[in-house]
């Protein structure tokens, strides 16, 4: 079907990981539309953990700003054995480096992560369109024709690429009939439930552990009076429903009738599904988020994985848009689906540890931070390419912040340089610097910003490092061009033969100039160009 008035992007699902998607695909310049079954925003706390590579998206997107307002870090858990509350730190609390700006996981409810979101979506002039469902999706060469119905009617769009981020029971999924490997053990159910509470302290995740797998979780969100409750059922008991039957059933276990709950806002019943699906899309559908993959609660991983899901699809996909080879989509499978598997495992670990009240599983590290994440192997960074590496990194590992001097002697965070939908070249020493000047870069999709460190060879974007900071978390011991991705993670290392290697990489990810057809669509977003 060739359709003129096709948009870019139809993203299935409004929840974090299809609006982290739509933020960075309309950044871009790209017309997208998003829609969501539901008929308003997600109403529950349910995913509450925000883990520090997570952050650090956000702030590249634009929203961390409501999501540090709206959130605080975790308590300490209050082990609970009868009468006596043991003080437990689940986090180690860890102070800011030059390289790691948020070092910790930060707890906030999951509604308040969707509106801010959407808030963000609605700054860049789009709104989730609520209310609206899949009935049918389709596909040729060239475009998706997906059938949604709403208030008004059934209604078909048209789009060049439609992406799935719609939950565990992914309607887009199943219309791909992509499968979805795993289990789901119906005999292990979690009560969840936010409420209003009064009578318990406010300065713990209180966890009431018992034999068998029992047990009662409450954790304070922040800037309410309300809690999350877990209250893990018994394999036949009868989820309790009134506000009365969930009170008894609390003092019952925790044998404490201090606790009062006066409104409940939200509630569900969760089964720990642990799921895969064998594949990230088919043509030109993809699936993100839940749709993908789905976890156990234990470590905070499942919105966190989507959301990066959405990150590594989204420059992906602007770069296909404006003219680059196809085969850049099949990279975002063959580097995000080792990444769930992974994650898959740990959280598994996780839980299993809790029903056994084995203690290691509640403490929580580097492994559930995600800032250690790497894409080092994979097609975009294979290890036995033509790329370097440093001291410390790898390609395809993420790309530390650091602290910078400008030629006007104000200090910059190098975040700060990478935020936004281009490219950044980082020019270390004098050789990489000119090098750097030589590097072409293609006049379509996403733009090149070029920054020389510890040279005078620049077009005013030269910096110093003073403190050390960038050559210490790059470990850089002599000329060296960096390539960073939009998404923050290594695209190229060099250090010999800067512009040769460096022009090979650009080629894997960039519009080149060749033929294209309506399957390879040409799509120049506004604002992009050849270098900043």
């Amino acid at each position: 079907m060739n359709n003129p008035q096709a948009i870019d992007v139809l993203i299935i699902g409004a929840g974090p990981s299809g609006s982290a998607l739509a933020i960075d695909l309309v950044r871009r310049g790209l017309d997208v539309r998003i829609v969501d079954r539901s008929p308003h925003a997600f109403d529950g706390s349910r995913a509450k953990g925000i883990q520090p590579r997570s952050l650090e998206v956000l702030e590249d997107l634009g929203a961390l700003d409501d999501i540090l307002a709206g959130g605080d870090i975790y308590p300490k858990l209050g082990l609970h054995a009868g009468p006596i509350g043991v003080p437990w730190k689940m986090f180690p609390h860890k102070e800011a480096t030059p390289d790691v700006p948020y070092p910790n996981t930060w707890l906030i409810p999951q509604f308040r992560t969707d509106r801010a979101l959407h808030a963000r979506l609605g700054e860049l002039g789009r709104e989730v369109e609520f209310g609206k469902e899949l009935t049918e999706l389709t596909q040729d060469e060239d475009t998706v024709v997906a059938k949604v119905v709403g208030a008004d009617g059934v209604e078909e769009i048209v789009a060049r690429y439609a992406v799935g981020a719609d939950g565990g029971s992914s309607a887009v999924r199943k219309q791909l009939d992509i499968g979805f490997v795993g289990t789901t053990d119906e005999s292990d159910r979690v009560l969840i439930v936010d409420a209003s509470v009064s009578g318990l302290a406010r300065n713990r995740w209180h966890m009431w552990p018992g034999l068998g797998g029992k047990l009662i979780g409450a954790c304070p969100l922040p800037h309410s009076d309300m809690f999350q409750w877990m209250i893990r059922l018994t394999p036949d008991e009868k989820p309790p429903q009134e506000i009365g039957a969930i009170i008894d059933r609390i003092h019952s276990h925790t044998r404490n009738r201090h606790i009062q709950l006066h409104e409940i806002h939200w509630k569900s019943v969760f089964r720990p599904n642990i799921r895969l699906a064998k594949h990230y899309g088919r043509g030109r559908v993809f699936l993100a988020g839940d749709a993908a993959h789905v976890h156990t609660p234990a470590g905070a991983q499942g919105l966190n994985t989507g959301m990066q899901d959405g990150y590594n699809l989204g420059w992906k996909l602007g770069q296909v848009l404006a003219g680059a080879d196809p085969a850049l989509l099949g990279t975002y499978e063959a580097e995000r689906q080792p990444i769930a598997a992974g994650v898959l495992g740990l959280s598994t670990e996780k839980w299993g540890g809790i029903a056994k009240l084995d203690p290691s599983s509640m403490k929580r590290g580097k492994d559930e931070q995600q800032l250690s994440l790497t894409y080092y192997g994979g097609p975009l960074a294979p290890a036995d390419g033509d790329s370097g590496d440093t001291g410390t990194l790898h390609v395809g590992d993420r790309a530390p912040d650091a602290r910078l001097r400008g030629a006007d002697g104000a200090e910059t965070r190098l975040f700060n340089l990478f935020q936004g939908p281009h490219f950044t070249a980082i020019a270390y020493g004098p050789g990489a610097a000119r090098d750097l000047e030589l590097l072409d870069w293609p006049a379509t999709g996403a733009q090149l910003k070029r920054l020389t460190v510890g040279s005078a060879v620049g077009d005013g974007r030269a910096f110093s490092d003073p403190e050390n900071t960038l050559h210490s978390a790059y470990g850089l011991t002599g000329d060296t061009l960096l390539l960073i991705r939009p998404d923050g993670y290594i695209g190229h290392i060099a250090t010999r033969d800067f512009l040769t290697t460096t022009q090979a990489a650009v080629r894997t990810m960039t519009p080149q100039a060749r033929t294209r057809t309506m399957s390879q669509p040409s799509h120049t977003s506004p604002g992009s160009g050849a270098t900043e």
